[in-house]
């Protein structure tokens, strides 16, 4: 498939935006079941709830520019009851709804009013976008997961993994910014950084393993009802490019699918968890977000190969060109 810049964006800055508010939100629950001292500095929750929503509303706006006509989005949510898309449409400005009234709770201070005994108004409203937040992983995760006919997609790995990059580059941004505004919790939110990122590693991996022992379902001889062995396909019948070898061919070699293949596994991986690591020993703001922007450049690459790894069974005949 043809990986378009919008859409890499697209995905890769919501999963900032959501794994940073969960971040932020987990700092919060703890805090309020006295499991570990929370932040001292009040700006903290207000500036990470509107940092989220500035990746959020990148996301967003980076979308408009795969639209054919961006003036009939809103049309996008009607079909709801059947299609993942629509779910994301409906499930992302509701989510980025939930986090700016938290934000804005927060930064009036109104974590002293409870909605139930115990549980104060930030509480409530980050429950309920927590809940948002992981059904709009769940949205975008299936978008991709459902299309049987790409079986690189077709498995529960795209959803898991969807979440989980999401959750471990949010995790590292709210990393770097505690070491900001509140480096107390640097070192907590380190480990559990360097958590999602190694169980994201197990997760992608076995996705490539599988993808890569995938069999498949079509071949030339199917295609056309001919069980000869040896089948060569000469021309498409005309000269120039088309919709269909724009857009469901990215175009490349296979030595540069594999060459960002190893680049995006030793971007996000090894070199931000190394990163991590000198920034705790130092201790270096500077580095923790150097090992932040290092990450989300290798997201960047990982999701240009998930599009391209999916063959659309149309490039039997479009992939070639005379």
């Amino acid at each position: 498939m043809w990986p378009a810049l919008s859409v890499l964006l697209l995905t890769t800055l919501l999963g900032v935006g959501q794994g940073l508010f969960f971040a932020v939100y987990c700092v919060q629950v703890l805090e309020r079941f006295a499991l570990r001292a929370g932040p001292q500095d009040a700006r903290f929750y207000p500036l990470a709830a509107a940092l989220a929503l500035a990746f959020l509303a990148a996301g967003l706006a980076a979308s408009f520019f795969h639209l054919g006509r961006p003036e009939r989005a809103w049309r996008a949510a009607a079909m709801w009851r059947t299609s993942w898309l629509a779910r994301e449409v409906i499930a992302l400005p509701a989510f980025m709804g939930c986090v700016a009234l938290y934000g804005l709770a927060h930064w009036l201070g109104w974590r002293a009013h409870e909605v139930l005994p115990g549980v104060d108004v930030t509480l409530a409203l980050g429950a309920a976008a927590t809940l948002l937040c992981f059904a709009l992983f769940v949205c975008t995760g299936m978008i991709y997961a459902c299309l049987k006919f790409l079986p690189e997609w077709h498995t529960p790995l795209t959803v898991l993994n969807y979440a989980l990059f999401g959750c471990a580059s949010g995790l590292m941004l709210a990393t770097a910014y505690a070491a900001f505004l509140e480096p107390g919790l640097v070192r907590y939110l380190a480990g559990w950084t360097a958590g999602f990122t190694l169980v994201a590693l197990l997760s992608r991996g076995a996705a490539l393993v599988r993808n890569a022992r995938l069999k498949r379902r079509s071949t030339l001889q199917t295609a056309i009802g001919v069980k000869h062995p040896r089948i060569r396909q000469t021309a498409q019948g005309f000269m120039g490019g088309s919709f269909n070898t724009r857009e469901f061919f990215h175009g490349r070699s296979d030595a540069a699918v594999r060459s960002v293949k190893w680049a995006f596994l030793l971007l996000v991986f090894p070199a931000p968890l190394a990163l991590l690591a000198a920034g705790l020993a130092t201790p270096s703001a500077g580095l923790l977000a150097a090992a932040f922007v290092v990450q989300y450049l290798g997201l960047l690459a990982e999701r240009w190969f998930f599009f391209a790894q999916a063959d659309h069974p149309q490039n039997l005949y479009y992939q070639r060109i005379s």
